[in-house]
């Protein structure tokens, strides 16, 4: 817990607008069940994020800043506090239009709220599920829209989806060793992390990959396929941290 304590108290200390964090781990959080998929909602509230894609089970914290993501916070904390993150195309688009915002994003749960000394709105909200965006039933003064929710498609192979995951797990922990900007705090969250999809959505969220790579990640329903786009761009990170780590010495 003092690990998770401490990784929250960096998160605090930063302020930047809607940009992306280093998740934290969330603790005893399962994947959903079909009680729970039964009941989610149609419609969600929706905005837009820069920067960044949110993961299934993994808690982002984001500053919120734009008045349609306000009110559509504000909304979801009313009802039932379930919100549709998705993340824009452009980072510098201050009220991206649907056309600019992706179609597949992931159902959140709004689980904190703070306040910050300038008055922006800081929130931690935990992914839950993936959705695909059906059509806007409303544009003002936020996004609502229909969404129809995805399944993950498990492989067969459960030895070799296994021997993916540790290759995931080894790679990670290099990359978190060699990086001199990665907290020591993210070696650690990865020794102990023993869900599998979670120790993917984790690791994707804390990578330094493109945008679009990880949204392309976020798309595919076929997990082991997931998993095989994760461990491509985690071996080209760590031949880059590896060449400047190479670059420095010299």
């Amino acid at each position: 817990m003092s690990e998770i304590r401490s990784m929250l108290d960096m998160l605090l200390s930063q302020n930047d607008q809607e940009m992306e964090f280093m998740p934290i781990v969330p603790l005893g959080e399962d994947e959903m069940d079909e009680q729970e998929k039964g009941s989610l909602p149609e419609t969600l509230p929706v905005i837009a994020l820069r920067n960044t894609v949110l993961f299934p089970n993994v808690v982002l914290p984001i500053t919120v800043a734009r008045e349609k993501s306000v009110k559509a916070i504000e909304e979801a904390q009313k009802s039932n506090k379930w919100i549709g993150v998705i993340a824009q195309k452009d980072s510098s688009n201050e009220d991206p239009s649907p056309d600019e915002i992706y179609s597949t994003g992931t159902l959140a749960k709004v689980v904190k709220q703070i306040k910050m000394p300038d008055g922006n709105i800081t929130i931690f909200i935990m992914g839950r599920m993936r959705f695909k965006i059906a059509e806007y039933v409303q544009s003002d003064p936020f996004y609502v829209a229909k969404v129809n929710y995805l399944e993950d498609i498990y492989p067969k192979d459960d030895a070799s989806f296994d021997a993916l995951i540790s290759s995931i797990k080894d790679y990670s922990e290099k990359i978190a060793a060699q990086s001199p900007n990665m907290p020591n705090e993210a070696s650690i969250v990865l020794r102990n992390i023993e869900q599998q999809s979670f120790l993917m959505h984790f690791v994707a969220s804390n990578i330094s990959a493109k945008l679009q790579d990880k949204q392309a990640m976020l798309e595919e329903d076929n997990i082991t396929l997931r998993a095989e786009k994760l461990l491509q761009l985690l071996q080209t990170d760590l031949q880059l941290v590896e060449l400047k780590n190479e670059i420095t010495n010299k």
